[in-house]
This record gives C-alpha cells, sequence and structure tokens, in this order.
C-alpha cells in the first residue's frame, strides 16, 4: 500500500472537483502509465514517445542493482568511500536528494566555479571516486568536471581510469569514449528517459547506490505506488496534485514550497527543476519558489499563490493547521513514492496546460550563448557604476537615469509587474558562499512578492527553461564575484572562471534579449560585496 499522503484545501480543492472526474472519465492516468502520447498536445507527441520510460523504472531499475552494490563494495574494499559525482539539473539533484535524505554523503559537483571545484578536487583525492552522470557527454560543465578530476588522479599517481565511473545513455558518445578509455564502469540509462524524469533511473541509483543508500528500498519505496498512481480514479493523489497545480481558476501559477519537517531534505529542490523546466514553455507554466518555514510568501493572500505543505504525516495535522478557505496542499510520503507521484502530476499538469512537458526548447538559448561569449574576443564592458565593493550593470532600460546601488535595486524590483516575480541568480561558490541564501526571505518581504533562488550555472539546466520560456513576469538580478583564483580545463582553450563568467553573461544577454530586466552585480571584493549587499537588502526589508 501506498504510504503517499495528500490533504488539499481552498482554491485547490476546488480545481481537483473541477478536474478530476474528466481526468477519470478520460482515462488520463492508465494513458499515462500505457504511453499513450495522446493525452498531450499534438506538438508533444513525437518526443514523449521516447520519454515515457521512467513510469516502469520501479521495476525496470531493479536489475542495476547488484551491479552497483557490487562495484560499491570494490570500491571500499580498495578503501574508496568518498563519491563525487560530475552533474548538471536532474542528473545531480535527484541523487543529492536521495543521499541527504538518507543521511548519506555525497558530493555534488553540479558548478564551474574554480574555488568550489578546486576545494572539492583537494578534499580526500586519494579515497575518491567520481561518477560522471550526462545522456550524451555533451554538457560543458559535466565534461569539464571529468577532465579536471581526471588529471587530477593522474597527477596524484592514481589510475583515473579505475575511479572513474560513468551513468550515459547506451550508445551516445560517452558511452563509446568512456568504455575506449577503459574507465572503471559505464552504466546504461534507459535512453527514453529526459533527465529531469532520471531519479529511479540509473542517473539517481549509480551515485547514490555508490556513497551508500539502500537503492533496494528507495526502488521498493516507488513501487509501492506505481499501480495506485497508475490507476483512473478520483481518489488517485497524482490526479489530485496535477489538477491542483495547472487547474485553479484563475491560475495559482506560483507554487510555494515550504517543507515542515517532512524529512526529504532537499525535496522541493529537485521538484523545482522538475515542473519549471517541464511547464515552463510557450509562455505558460507554474513556477515553484523554495521557501524556509515562515517565510513572507507562506502567510501571503496573494491570488496567484498555491501554497505546497511538505510535512512528515498528512495524517498528523490538526483542525487549526488545516485551513479550508487557505489554498493549499499537504503532501506526506516515502522519497521514492513522492517522487513518482510528481513526475505523474507534473505531466498532467503539461496535460492542462496544453504544452510539451518533455521538452526544453529555451535552455539551447543560454548554451549558445555562452559558447558565443567564450569564441568571441573580449569586449569591454563596463560598468554602469561601481559602489563600494560593488560593479553595477545591466539592462539598458533599466539602468536609465540611475546613480546609486540603491537606485538600481529599487528600479529592478519597480519593475516587476503585480503579477511577477524576483528571480536571484547567484554565480558564486554554493559551498562556501550559502549565506547570500537569507538574502531571499529579505527580498520576498521588500517585495511581496516570490522570490527564487538559484546557484548558477546549475540553475541554467532547471528554471532556466522557465525564465525564459514561461510567463515573462520576471525581473533577475544576477550576481557574481572576482575569484582569488582560476583553474584550467585539461584540453580546452578557456579556464572554469572564463567558463563561468560566460554562462553567467550569455544567459543574461538572452534575457535582456527577451525584454527582461536584468541587474548585474559583480563584487570585486566578495567578502567585502556580500557584506555591503546584505546591509543594502536588510534596509529595504525593513524600509
Amino acid at each position: 500500500m501506498s504510504s503517499l499522503g495528500f490533504i488539499a484545501m481552498g482554491a485547490a480543492q476546488a480545481a481537483i472537483e473541477a478536474h478530476v472526474p474528466t481526468l477519470v472519465t478520460t482515462q488520463v492516468a492508465s494513458r499515462i502509465s500505457n504511453k499513450d502520447t495522446s493525452i498531450w498536445v499534438p506538438s508533444a507527441r513525437e518526443e514523449a514517445a521516447t520519454r515515457l520510460g521512467w513510469i516502469d523504472a520501479p521495476s525496470t531499475s531493479r536489475a542495476l542493482v547488484p551491479a552497483i552494490l557490487a562495484l560499491r563494495d570494490e570500491l571500499r574494499a580498495e578503501g574508496v568511500n568518498r563519491i563525487v559525482l560530475a552533474g548538471m539539473g536532474g542528473s545531480s539533484l535527484a541523487p543529492e536528494v536521495i543521499c541527504a535524505t538518507n543521511n548519506v554523503e555525497l558530493v555534488v559537483a553540479d558548478s564551474t566555479d574554480p574555488e568550489m571545484l578546486a576545494g572539492i578536487l583537494t578534499d580526500r583525492l586519494a579515497t575518491t571516486a567520481l561518477v560522471v552522470s550526462s545522456k550524451s557527454g555533451s554538457t560543458v560543465e559535466t565534461d569539464s568536471q571529468r577532465r579536471v578530476f581526471e588529471q587530477a588522479f593522474n597527477d596524484a599517481g592514481i589510475n583515473a581510469a579505475r575511479r572513474i565511473i560513468v551513468v550515459t545513455d547506451p550508445g551516445s558518445p560517452m558511452d563509446e569514449a568512456s568504455r575506449a578509455a577503459g574507465y572503471r564502469a559505464v552504466f546504461n540509462a534507459d535512453p527514453n528517459v529526459g533527465g529531469r524524469y532520471s531519479a529511479l533511473t540509473a542517473f539517481g541509483l549509480v551515485p547514490a547506490g555508490l556513497a551508500g543508500v539502500d537503492i533496494a528500498a528507495f526502488l521498493d519505496e516507488a513501487a509501492d505506488a506505481a499501480e495506485f498512481l497508475a490507476e483512473d480514479d478520483e481518489d488517485n493523489i497524482a490526479l489530485a496534485l496535477g489538477a491542483a497545480m495547472a487547474g485553479t481558476v484563475p491560475l495559482r501559477d506560483k507554487l510555494i514550497f515550504s517543507d515542515e519537517g517532512s524529512g526529504l531534505v532537499g525535496f522541493a529542490d529537485w521538484a523545482e527543476q522538475l515542473i519549471a523546466e517541464s511547464t515552463g514553455k510557450s509562455q505558460r507554466g507554474v513556477l515553484p519558489v523554495v521557501v524556509e518555514a515562515g517565510s513572507p510568501e507562506t502567510t501571503s493572500a496573494a491570488a496567484d499563490f498555491l501554497q505546497i505543505r511538505l510535512v512528515a504525516d498528512t495524517g498528523l495535522l490538526t483542525d487549526d493547521e488545516l485551513d479550508a478557505s487557505s489554498s493549499a496542499v499537504a503532501l506526506s510520503g516515502a522519497l521514492g513514492a513522492q517522487m513518482l507521484l510528481w513526475e505523474y502530476a507534473t505531466v498532467i499538469a503539461g496535460h492542462l496546460l496544453e504544452i510539451d512537458p518533455f521538452n526544453q526548447p529555451d535552455v539551447e538559448a543560454a548554451k549558445v550563448a555562452a559558447r558565443s561569449f567564450l569564441d568571441a574576443t573580449p569586449e569591454d564592458e563596463s560598468p554602469l557604476l561601481v559602489e563600494g565593493a560593488i560593479e553595477v550593470s545591466g539592462s539598458a532600460d533599466l539602468l536609465a537615469g540611475v546613480n546609486t546601488l540603491t537606485e538600481a535595486l529599487n528600479a529592478l524590483l519597480a519593475a516587476m509587474p503585480s503579477n511577477g516575480y524576483l528571480a536571484v541568480q547567484t554565480y558564486l561558490n554554493r559551498h562556501a558562499d550559502g549565506q547570500l541564501e537569507e538574502l531571499r526571505p529579505l527580498l520576498a518581504a521588500a517585495t511581496d512578492r516570490p522570490v527564487t533562488f538559484g546557484w548558477g550555472p546549475r540553475f541554467l539546466h532547471s528554471t532556466g527553461q522557465f525564465h525564459k520560456g514561461g510567463p515573462r513576469v520576471g525581473a533577475y538580478l544576477q550576481l557574481s564575484a572576482e575569484s582569488t583564483m582560476d583553474l584550467s580545463i585539461p584540453g580546452r582553450d578557456f579556464t572554469f572562471g572564463e567558463l563561468l563568467a560566460a554562462q553567467s553573461s550569455g544567459d543574461a544577454h538572452v534575457l535582456t534579449d527577451l525584454g527582461r530586466p536584468v541587474l548585474r552585480l559583480h563584487l570585486r571584493d566578495k567578502d567585502a560585496g556580500i557584506r555591503q549587499l546584505e546591509e543594502l537588502v536588510r534596509n529595504l526589508a525593513t524600509a
């Protein structure tokens, strides 16, 4: 029996009552389970035909478990007990959540920040194995991380091939190159699964299993829910959740994720990339906003907010905690079951929104722009102004008449429409500079609007799709900083620092070309700039 619990209130319950009977009558759940692509708009059907393998993953992925556990035991016998994961987007977020929820260490190298990567490279390299996860191997961040780790192993007198494990699609360029290079193991994932739906495939299981998670039990959690989620039944939680996400009238398109002791560590970050990248296109979509308990968004009565409450057990919620007039859903359940539930609910939301939940047409724009910055002769992009440790630049229209840093930030917030959101895009070291996340609730208090926070460049593979493809109501605050060091990439004509700068510049230019307001703050002295920015934002929040 499934461990899932679900309660809906207010507008969410009204959406469920309006849509679920039709979803049951039209057999949407069973048709998804049977891989019937006609559920989605005609433009989605060709891709959907090769993207539904995740439905069977609770059973088909079980065959991977013995080989993963055997390799884990081999590595431990050799004294290798630290697993580092090179991957981006769904390839890294799912195993990160699986390991954190199970209190197992997994080091995720989903960055091009040279300081962050240098810190990972110099920590316990002698006992480290690297898992490289990419469907094709063409992801520039993942390929660059593999290159620098391979060199580090060899420079330390370690046989790099014995320390590198690859997860990729069968027959991909990476599959062929990895086997030719003699890497320790190559695990093939189901090619009919997109990255953000891959939690229950080799992309989630290999790094988590090698790190020490009981991946058989994780698959059991999903399998317990699989049959229930495929039923055409008005009690099917996936139908209810999909209807709540995409069926409110008017559409409550900001999903405010708050964790109230669910025990699923970082789950909202995984759900954020799944939902944002799947629904944010054709200027439609629903935006997940991951907030802290008690944040301003959780008590807002804004008409475009839907509260998503992740709890330990919906059956233990008191009457005081179940306000029938609020627009909210509360969910509980084991991690494997929750991941499969949200995958079902997201594609059901895609059905209701009439979009393709499997493509990501705007992610490529940022990649192309970054590549153009790497290839081009550097231009003199002088800042509009410098105040203290912070350089200020951004969209020309936004900064017309601006003379101070405070005026620039106020101009950005004023550019947000009444139904808009602010996205903070931080191209720094998320291991060392985590205090910057404290800016998020302060900016939410200052604006009375939802604020998302993303670490670059990993958000480019998730919410980056929504920023460019979703409703054009966002305003964008980009943070970057001078680094005290850089890190070369073997076999490449650019460094990690240059790649990071190109990625931030490229994304800013794509957003500006779409007419969106972008404010770029570059910290000439990182520590001093962070202190200056924190003081400025606190003043705005209390003004």
